[in-house]
C-alpha cells in the first residue's frame, strides 16, 4: 500500500471558476432577464423541429429535466406551438395527467428559445478574462474552456488580503467572493467557484461536488478534506477522469468507490492499467502535481472538424460531399500549422431511427498536407465502411504529425504536377486568408446539401451573431 506525505506535496491557492450556464446566462442578460430564474434554452436551429439544445438556464433544466445538450424532440412540448407533446412524453415515460400537462404548457409559454451567438459569448468571455486579470497575472490564469478557468492566487493572497491573522483558506475565500461579485456586477453572470489551498484537482472536485449546491456557490477542499470529501464522492463517474468504461475496469478489480480506489494497491493498479491506474490512485488520494503556469500538453496531436447535420442525409453522394468539404477545411489548418499528417480518420454518426453503431475508421498514409490526396483518403475510408443508412453527424481528423519538410518521394508521381498542385494550394490559401474562405470555392458549394457556405458563417460551429440573435422564438 502506498503512503502519502501531504506535507511534502505542493501547496497552491487555486480557484476554479465556472460561469453558471454561460451561454444561456449571456442570452438572459441581453434580454434583461434574471439568469437564474428565467426559463431559456439556446437551440442550434430554432426553425427546425429537430434542433440541438446547446445550452439551458438552471430553471429550464429544473422544469423540463434536461441538461445542456440534447434534441428538441426530446422536450415534453413542441417548441413552436408550446403545446404538450404526448408522443414524446410516452416515449420518455413522462406523466400525461392533466396537472402535469398544464404545468409543462405554462412553463413552455414562458420559455425563451433563442439561436446561439458565439461572437457575443466570446465577447463576454473576454470581459471576464479581464476581471480575472485584476486578481492574477495572465501566466497564473489557465482557461479550461470558454466558461471555466483555473486561477492561481498564491501570490495574490497577501496583496488583496494583507491581514496576517487570517488563514490562507479564509484569504482564498475572500478573494474568490470578490471575483464572483465583480463578474456578477459587471456582466450580470453568476459564477461558481471551487477552491483549494492544495492543487488544481481538489479545486475542480470542490466545484463539481459541493460548490454548485452551497448558498455562496463556493467550496474549498484541501488535503485535510480528502478522506471526508474526496473518498465519499457518491458515484465513481463523478470523479475527474473516470468514465463508464474506466469504472467497469475498476469494478473488475473489486474497486467500487473512490475510497476503494484510494486504499487499493498502487502497484497492482499500475500493473493492470498502466500509468493511468497509478495516476487515478494519486488523484483519489487528492494528489495532483500539475501547475497552472505549466498546463499539461498532450503528446498526441491532431486536427479535426465535426458537425451535426441540419437534417438526416440519406444519399451517399451528399454525405461524401460534406466529408470532402471538411477534408479540405482541415487540410487548410494542417498547412497553417506546418505539418504533414500520417493518419486520416473519419467519423459517421447515424440518425437515431437507424439504431446503427457509428463508423469510426482510420488509415495510415504517407506524410502529406495536400488537399487532393487527403480528400481521396477520406473518400476511400467512407466508401469502404459506409453500407447505407440515414446520417446525422460526420467528422474528419488528421493526426500523427511530422514536420511539413518531411515527405516520401514516389517514383510513380509526376513531381512537376505535385509542385504545381502545392503552389496552387498555397495561392488559394493566401487568397482565402485575405478575402475570406468563400473567396475561392468549387462549384459543388451550389449543391443544396453542401455545408461550406453555411459553416463559413459560424464561429465554433454555431451562429456568429448579429441583431437577429435577439429575436429568437418568444
Amino acid at each position: 500500500m502506498g503512503i502519502i506525505r501531504y506535507d511534502l506535496e505542493p501547496h497552491s491557492d487555486i480557484a476554479f471558476i465556472d460561469m453558471k450556464s454561460f451561454y444561456a446566462s449571456v442570452e438572459c442578460v441581453a434580454r434583461e432577464c434574471h439568469p437564474l430564474t428565467t426559463s431559456l434554452c439556446v437551440v442550434s436551429r430554432t426553425d427546425h423541429a429537430n434542433g440541438l439544445i446547446l445550452a439551458a438556464s438552471p430553471t429550464f433544466k429544473q422544469v423540463f429535466g434536461k441538461e445542456n445538450v440534447g434534441r428538441t424532440y426530446d422536450l415534453p412540448f413542441n417548441i413552436h406551438t408550446r403545446r404538450f407533446n404526448y408522443s414524446t412524453a410516452r416515449r420518455l415515460n413522462l406523466p400525461t395527467d392533466s396537472n402535469y400537462v398544464r404545468y409543462i404548457e405554462s412553463w413552455a409559454r414562458k420559455t425563451l428559445i433563442v439561436p446561439p451567438r458565439m461572437s457575443l459569448y466570446i465577447e463576454e468571455n473576454m470581459k471576464i478574462q479581464k476581471i480575472l486579470n485584476r486578481y492574477a497575472p495572465k501566466e497564473d490564469i489557465m482557461p479550461y474552456s470558454i466558461d471555466e478557468a483555473f486561477v492561481d492566487l498564491t501570490h495574490s493572497l497577501k496583496l488583496f488580503v494583507p491581514n496576517p491573522e487570517l488563514s490562507r483558506r479564509s484569504k482564498l475565500d475572500i478573494i474568490s467572493a470578490a471575483i464572483q461579485r465583480d463578474i456578477q456586477e459587471e456582466t450580470g453572470i453568476y459564477s461558481t467557484i471551487g477552491m483549494s489551498n492544495a492543487n488544481p484537482l481538489l479545486a475542480k472536485l470542490a466545484l463539481d461536488n459541493e460548490a454548485k449546491t452551497t448558498n455562496t456557490m463556493r467550496a474549498n477542499w484541501s488535503y485535510e478534506d480528502v478522506e471526508a470529501k474526496v473518498w465519499n464522492i457518491p458515484e465513481m463517474t463523478d470523479f475527474w477522469g473516470i468514465g463508464k468504461r474506466t469504472e467497469r475496469r475498476l469494478n473488475r478489480m473489486n474497486i467500487f468507490s473512490i475510497r476503494d480506489l484510494a486504499q487499493s494497491d498502487p502497484d497492482l493498479l499500475k500493473a493492470k492499467m498502466g500509468v493511468i491506474g497509478l495516476q487515478l490512485w494519486f488523484h483519489a488520494n487528492g494528489v495532483d502535481e500539475s501547475n497552472v503556469r505549466e498546463p499539461y500538453q498532450p503528446k498526441a496531436k491532431g486536427l479535426g472538424n465535426s458537425q451535426v447535420l441540419p437534417k438526416d442525409y440519406h444519399r451517399a453522394s451528399d454525405i461524401e460531399l460534406v466529408l470532402m468539404e471538411m477534408a479540405e477545411q482541415v487540410a487548410i489548418r494542417l498547412r497553417r500549422a506546418k505539418y504533414n499528417t500520417t493518419c486520416v480518420s473519419i467519423y459517421v454518426g447515424f440518425a437515431d431511427q437507424e439504431e446503427k453503431r457509428s463508423i469510426h475508421a482510420q488509415m495510415a498514409v504517407d506524410p502529406t498536407q495536400r488537399t487532393r490526396v487527403l480528400k481521396e483518403h477520406v473518400r476511400q475510408l467512407f466508401r469502404k465502411h459506409y453500407q447505407g443508412g440515414a446520417v446525422r453527424s460526420v467528422g474528419v481528423r488528421y493526426s500523427r504529425f511530422v514536420d511539413e519538410n518531411y515527405a516520401l518521394i514516389s517514383l510513380f508521381e509526376d513531381m512537376e504536377r505535385v509542385d504545381k498542385e502545392e503552389r496552387l494550394e498555397q495561392t488559394i490559401d493566401h487568397i482565402r486568408e485575405r478575402f475570406g474562405f468563400l473567396a475561392v470555392q468549387p462549384a459543388t458549394v451550389l449543391n443544396e446539401n453542401s455545408r461550406s457556405i453555411a459553416r463559413s458563417k459560424l464561429i465554433g460551429g454555431h451562429a456568429a451573431g448579429g441583431a437577429g440573435g435577439l429575436d429568437g422564438l418568444n
